[in-house]
C-alpha cells in the first residue's frame, strides 16, 4: 500500500505539465529523480552536510570557470611574457580584493569541495592553472601551503568516485537544487 502512494507522489513531482495543451499532451518532460538510501543517521548527516557545502561553494566554481575562460582568452592576446606577467599580476590583485575575505571563511571540507569543483568546471586542476599562469615555483609554493591545511591542489574530480556530489551538481545545473535545499534547511 505504501509503495503505491509513494509512486503516485513521485509521478506528481516528475511530470512537468506546463507544455500540456487543451487537446492533449504534445510533450511531457521528465526531470531526473535521485533516490538515496540511508542506512543510518551518519549517512543522512553526511548528505545534509554535502548539500549545505555545495550551496556555499558551487557559485564560486562557476565564477572560477567564467574568470578562467576570460583570463585564458585575454592572456593569449598578449604577445610578450612581460605583458602577460603584468596582466596576471593586475588580475591577481583584483581577485584577491574580491574573493579573499569570503574564501577565507570556507571550512576545510568546503575548500576541498571547491578545489574538486573547479577541476570539474574547468577541466584543469587548481595546481595546473597556477602553474600555467604563475609558474612552477608559485604552484609548488601554494600546493605546500594547501597541504598544511589539508588540501591538495592536484585533486581531480572523478564523477564515479563523487556520485552523490555529481548528482547534486546536476541538480544545480538544471535548477532543481534550490528546491531540495529549501526543503532540507528552510522549511
Amino acid at each position: 500500500m505504501y509503495g503505491k502512494h509513494l509512486f503516485v507522489i513521485l509521478l506528481t513531482f516528475v511530470f512537468d505539465l506546463s507544455d500540456a495543451q487543451a487537446g492533449g499532451f504534445d510533450t511531457v518532460r521528465l526531470s531526473p529523480i535521485y533516490v538515496y538510501a540511508w542506512h543510518n543517521q551518519k549517512d543522512i548527516k553526511q548528505f545534509r552536510r554535502t548539500v549545505y557545502n555545495l550551496k556555499k561553494v558551487y557559485p564560486y566554481s562557476q565564477i572560477a570557470k567564467k574568470k578562467l575562460q576570460e583570463l585564458d582568452s585575454r592572456y593569449q592576446s598578449y604577445s610578450s611574457n612581460r605583458d602577460r606577467k603584468k596582466f596576471v599580476k593586475t588580475l591577481e590583485k583584483q581577485l584577491f580584493d574580491e574573493f579573499d575575505a569570503p574564501l577565507r571563511k570556507l571550512t576545510v571540507s568546503q575548500g576541498k569541495m571547491l578545489i574538486k569543483l573547479i577541476d570539474r568546471e574547468t577541466g584543469q586542476t587548481s595546481y595546473s592553472v597556477l602553474k600555467e599562469f604563475k609558474g612552477g615555483f608559485s604552484a609548488f609554493f601554494w600546493q605546500n601551503i594547501a597541504r598544511v591545511f589539508g588540501h591538495n591542489l592536484k585533486s581531480q574530480y572523478d564523477k564515479n568516485e563523487e556520485q552523490m556530489l555529481e548528482k547534486l551538481v546536476i541538480m544545480c545545473e538544471n535548477g532543481t537544487f534550490d528546491q531540495l535545499y529549501y526543503r532540507m534547511f528552510l522549511k
